[in-house]
């Protein structure tokens, strides 16, 4: 018994989908590769498919058969895209580091900057106050033993 047809949408309006679920992606760079990416898979899954059914057709190939060829493609698209799913995570990662890496040294720049400026208007760091303190103290405490001789 062949199976039912289902009607499907044009090729138009799947593309309009996929450009609109894109569009509501978060606008981060690596959010709309991966949208692209899903979208580029759906579309590869629904040409395959068409192209299975013309197959089918011209051929007169059962619905049995039909039925295992759209499970190995599927169970093939979905390995492709835990391949890619893992691939972008490691490529997240890699950023991450990076970015990290960056965000500190923005940091002891700007700590840098900031040191050079005050030392230009001839303000003391925290660093020089500290150690200007210490050693009052330290002569302080000289001086005491000095007056209990």
């Amino acid at each position: 018994m062949a199976a039912k047809k289902t009607p499907r949408p044009a090729r138009a309006a799947r593309t309009a989908k996929t450009a609109k679920t894109a569009k509501a992606a978060p606008k981060g760079a690596l959010q709309n590769a991966w949208a692209q990416t899903l979208g580029a898979l759906h579309n590869a899954q629904v040409e395959a498919e068409k192209q299975i059914h013309l197959l089918l057709k011209k051929n007169k190939l059962d619905a049995k058969d039909a039925a295992g060829v759209l499970d190995h493609l599927r169970a093939r698209l979905d390995k492709e895209r835990k391949g890619a799913l893992k691939q972008l995570e490691a490529q997240a990662g890699k950023l991450q580091h990076r970015l990290d890496k960056e965000r500190k040294a923005v940091s002891k720049l700007v700590d840098d900057a900031v040191r050079n400026a005050l030392a230009a208007v001839n303000i003391p760091s925290r660093e020089e106050v500290v150690t200007l303190s210490r050693k009052v103290d330290e002569l302080s405490r000289k001086i005491d033993g000095m007056k209990r001789r």
